[in-house]
């Protein structure tokens, strides 16, 4: 009898998933829009929290030093927050 069947199992582990329901929207910011966010904020991208590049929450083609916009909605109310990619 098979346990475990390991097509089965490397299928799961390389198969993107899409972003879950609860889970809040996570938006790469362009490089213009990023120079005027910091700008706006006189802050620098070192000052900004930190978001890991394997972090699942991720989209696509983020790299490190991205700028990555964060929506997260709390009683009808929409919270934006800003991470920087490492």
């Amino acid at each position: 009898m098979k346990l475990c069947n390991f097509s089965l199992l490397s299928t799961i582990k390389t198969q993107k998933y899409k972003m879950h329901l609860l889970q809040p929207k996570h938006i790469k910011i362009s490089e213009k829009e990023s120079e005027k966010f910091l700008k706006d904020l006189n802050v620098s991208k070192a000052q900004l929290p930190k978001i890991l590049l394997n972090d699942p929450a991720l989209p696509e083609g983020c790299e490190v030093g991205d700028i990555v916009k964060i929506e997260r909605k709390d009683e009808g109310e929409i919270n934006t927050y800003f991470r920087v990619v490492v």
